[in-house]
C-alpha cells in the first residue's frame, strides 16, 4: 500500500470534474446509518450514482443491533452493488462466560448475511468498565481473538475510538461549530468535564497499540481516526501503519478549518495519501424525520462536499469561521476518495 507521490497527479496535465458531473460519477458514502426500512434515501442516492455503506453500532439511542441488521440486510438484498453494511458486537457482557464464542458466532452470521466489516465504537475506552472498575481500552487482550477472527475472514475493522481533540477542551475553545453543538448537548461524552476518564492521548495510544498487535488486519479509522485536528498527525499514522485508512465521516469541517490558513498542506495531504482516504458523512436516517427533510439534508451535504473537493472556489461553511479555498483535486484523486478506495478497503 505505498503512497502515491505528491507529483503523481500533478506532473501530467490534470483533469478535473465540474459541479455538473456530480450525478453521473460513481461515488460511495462510506459511513452512514440507515436505521429504517424506508428505501427513500437509498433510492435517492442511487439516482445520484451514490452507493451507501450503512454502519451498525451499539449506540444507546439507536435501534438494537438485531433491528439494525434487519434494516441493512433488507436494503442490501434490494440494492446489490449500491448498498453495503458493517456489523457490530456488544461489549457490556464481555466478562460473562461464553461471550467470545457468542460474539464470534454473531459476526460469522453477519458475514454470511453480507457484512463487509465490523464496527467498534467509543464505548470501548470511554464508557465500558470491567468488573474491577477499569476502562476497557481497544488494545485489551480480551478483544484480540475477535480481531484475529475478523482478519482471518478478510473483513475490515472500522473504529470510532476516542473523540475529536476538541472533546477535551472547554466548549468556547473548540475549533468547529458542530463539535461545540454536539458536546454541549452530550455532556456525558464531553471529556473536559470528566478528567477521571482516560485522556485523549491514552485513547490514541491504545488504538495505535492495537494496530501494532494486528498488522495483518485492515483497519479504517472512522472520523479521520480521531486525529482530525492535524493532517500531519494523520499522515504520521498512515506512514507508520500500512494497514490503516481513514474515513472523513463528520470531520470534513476540520479539514476546512485547517484549509483556512493551510490550504496547500491540506490539498497535498489528499494527493499524497489518495489511496488511504474514504469519502464519508455519518448521515443518520430513521423514521423520526420526514423523508423530504432527509433527502434535502443529504443532498445539501453531498453537493457541498463535492464542491469542496472538486472546485477551486472560495467557500464558507456554517461549521467553520473564515473562508477557505476548495481543494480542486484532480479526477483520478477524486475517483479514489469516492469510489476505488471504498472497494479496496471493504472488498
Amino acid at each position: 500500500m505505498k503512497n502515491q507521490s505528491l507529483a503523481g497527479s500533478e506532473t501530467r496535465e490534470a483533469v478535473f470534474y465540474t459541479m455538473d458531473d456530480f450525478p453521473s460519477v460513481q461515488k460511495f458514502d462510506a459511513h452512514m446509518h440507515v436505521n429504517t426500512n424506508s428505501a427513500l434515501l437509498v433510492n435517492f442516492a442511487k439516482a445520484n450514482n451514490l452507493g451507501l455503506l450503512s454502519i451498525n453500532v451499539d449506540v444507546p439511542d439507536f435501534p438494537s443491533l438485531e433491528q439494525q441488521q434487519e434494516f441493512t440486510t433488507g436494503h442490501l438484498k434490494n440494492n446489490p452493488g449500491h448498498f453495503a453494511f458493517i456489523a457490530s458486537f456488544r461489549v457490556h457482557d464481555m466478562e460473562d462466560p461464553g461471550w467470545l464464542e457468542k460474539t464470534i458466532a454473531h459476526l460469522d452470521d453477519a458475514f454470511e448475511r453480507g457484512a463487509v466489516g465490523v464496527k467498534v465504537w467509543k464505548n470501548i475506552g470511554m464508557e465500558y468498565k470491567d468488573k474491577d472498575g477499569n476502562f476497557v481500552m481497544i488494545d485489551d487482550p480480551r478483544l484480540d481473538p475477535v480481531f484475529d477472527f475478523i482478519a482471518q475472514k478478510n473483513k475490515t475493522l472500522l473504529g470510532h475510538l476516542g473523540e475529536p481533540k476538541n472533546c477535551w477542551l472547554p466548549v468556547e475553545e473548540m475549533t468547529v461549530v458542530n463539535d461545540k453543538e454536539y458536546f454541549s448537548h452530550h455532556p456525558e461524552y464531553h471529556m473536559y468535564l470528566h478528567p477521571e476518564y482516560p485522556s485523549y492521548q491514552k485513547q490514541i495510544e491504545a488504538r495505535d497499540h492495537m494496530l501494532e498487535k494486528h498488522p495483518d488486519m485492515r483497519f479504517v479509522g472512522a472520523h479521520l481516526a480521531s486525529l482530525e485536528w492535524s493532517v500531519d498527525e494523520i499522515a504520521e499514522r498512515l506512514e507508520r501503519f500500512p494497514n490503516l485508512a481513514v474515513d472523513m465521516a463528520e470531520r470534513i469541517p476540520h479539514l476546512q478549518y485547517q484549509a483556512v490558513n493551510e490550504y496547500e498542506k491540506v490539498r497535498d495531504f489528499f494527493i499524497r495519501y489518495q489511496d488511504r482516504i474514504l469519502y464519508a458523512t455519518d448521515i443518520t436516517v430513521d423514521d423520526s424525520i420526514s423523508p423530504e427533510t432527509v433527502q434535502a439534508n443529504a443532498y445539501s451535504t453531498w453537493i457541498n462536499h463535492w464542491r469542496f473537493f472538486i472546485s477551486d472556489e472560495m467557500m464558507e461553511a456554517p461549521e467553520v469561521s473564515g473562508k477557505f479555498r476548495a481543494l480542486h483535486l484532480p479526477k483520478d484523486v477524486v475517483d479514489k476518495v469516492y469510489t476505488s478506495n471504498f472497494k479496496k478497503w471493504y472488498p
